[in-house]
């Protein structure tokens, strides 16, 4: 039996999964949190990784990492790290954004080259922030890649000028074209001042190099493309991921082009696109309205699910710590129709209902560029939640399908190891197992929603 490692890098932890690499029966498992934080030193992933890994990579024939997307590692000449890596959520480089879009052609400008309309999460507003604000680290910085490449490079034991990135991970630093497949060195130059060396953009199913241990190293991807093979997605699928972050995502074979910014053109890693939406606030938004209330998971739901549709006419615009999409960087929450009726239920369904409805606008963002939702899949740490799963068709207005809980990242990155073992044209087909189906009756919750989020963007824009 062939076993295959699939490492998830996320913002918060370190997941390993030990695979069968025929059937994708998980063997066996190892965890590690990361620092809090919206920048983290990248030793400190490295450290988590052995920690999490141990007894498990010795033991692949192949591994692939999967990682949280965009954030900035920095590399000086002799491949020391120059400062701690900025990650996707940290939006202290909303300005450079903002510079860069308005210097350099405007959004519909950017899209067209890069896939993307420049917000804080990318890595080429990092670049620009720390070549404005830390000159003395600019000048240091010879090569930039992402937290997996970096990762990758450790495992093969390798140094950044044999380092290897893939499609999907490339599409988010905002200087790589997924139209041509190439990287836009003039928009590197145009953020940065000058240029850098960048990663080799692998093949999807390459062995880019051995571990120390003689293991089959895959290039890795990005942690929503590693969601995306680890769930199978296929035509007409859009997941709805929910953890710290939100993300709307689905495959498709033509790269997204939206002008507005609100859906990235990603690569997904299997050499087509994943057109997705992101939001900065998911998940915490439920962990911030059950510290509020004083109550666990499960009190938090029974009382979410005991309030009505429209919780009593509050609304939550969940923008807690500034938001991705809309591109929103110094917003905050809104609670909207507090009454002296208001209970601690509606308060609860409200925080639920603000969560969902942000993704719904994914939803809708997806259509218009094509994607039409035939299925939604609800993934992600908060699809756990009782309120969430049966409260998402009511705000979604389609019937949602809840796949078996399980670390669909790492599963993915697994996935692609496999592949690269396999020398195969296409990655195995694993199953997930059954997926629970619900059905509900669309609520006039995205009314509600979509008046306070208007109403709060329109005073914004005044101030």
């Amino acid at each position: 039996m062939s076993l295959v490692a699939g490492v998830d890098s996320s913002t918060q932890s370190t997941k390993v999964l030990l695979v069968d690499a025929e059937t994708g029966e998980i063997v066996d498992s190892g965890r590690a949190a990361h620092p809090d934080g919206t920048e983290c030193p990248p030793e400190a992933w490295w450290d988590a990784l052995q920690e999490a890994g141990r007894g498990l990579l010795e033991r692949a024939d192949a591994v692939a990492v999967s990682g949280q997307q965009h954030g900035m590692v920095a590399l000086d000449a002799d491949d020391r790290v120059v400062r701690p890596a900025l990650l996707w959520n940290d939006t202290r480089s909303a300005p450079q954004a903002e510079r860069l879009t308005a210097e350099h052609g405007g959004p519909a400008s950017w899209a067209a080259d890069t896939g993307l309309v420049l917000a804080a999460s990318f890595t080429a507003t990092k670049l620009a922030w720390m070549a404005e604000h830390e000159p003395e680290n600019a000048a240091k910085t010879v090569s930039v890649m992402l937290p997996h490449d970096w990762l990758t490079m450790k495992l093969r034991g390798a140094t950044a000028a044999d380092a290897t990135t893939d499609r999907s991970d490339a599409s988010g630093t905002g200087y790589w074209n997924p139209h041509t497949g190439a990287y836009t060195t003039e928009r590197l130059i145009q953020a940065f001042g000058r240029e850098l060396a960048v990663p080799r953009v692998a093949a999807p199913n390459e062995t880019v190099g051995r571990t120390p241990w003689g293991a089959a190293v895959a290039p890795g991807t990005g942690d929503n493309a590693g969601a995306a093979l680890g769930l199978g997605l296929g035509p007409g699928d859009v997941a709805v991921s929910l953890g710290t972050s939100g993300t709307v995502f689905g495959v498709s074979d033509v790269p997204a082009n939206d002008p507005s910014g609100l859906v990235a053109g990603f690569a997904d890693a299997t050499g087509r696109f994943l057109p997705l939406v992101c939001t900065l606030n998911a998940a915490r938004v439920l962990d911030t309205f059950r510290t509020l209330l004083g109550v666990d998971h499960a009190e938090f739901d029974a009382l979410a699910l005991s309030a009505e549709p429209g919780a009593g006419g509050l609304t939550l615009l969940p923008y807690l710590d500034g938001e991705r999409t809309p591109a929103r960087p110094n917003a905050t929450g809104v609670l909207a129709g507090i009454t002296t009726g208001a209970t601690r239920a509606d308060l609860a369904r409200a925080a639920v209902e603000g969560m969902l409805s942000a993704q719904a606008d994914g939803l809708a963002a997806m259509a218009a560029q094509g994607l039409e939702a035939r299925r939604v899949l609800l993934i992600g740490g908060a699809a756990a939640s009782e309120a969430v799963r049966r409260i998402a068709p009511t705000v979604f207005g389609v019937d949602v399908e809840v796949p078996p809980s399980a670390e669909y990242v790492a599963l993915g990155a697994a996935k692609q190891a496999a592949w690269a073992l396999s020398g195969r044209d296409n990655p195995p087909q694993w199953k997930n197992g059954d997926t629970e189906r619900l059905t509900g009756t669309a609520a006039s919750v995205s009314e509600q929603y979509a008046t306070l989020r208007n109403e709060t963007a329109s005073w914004e824009k005044h101030q």
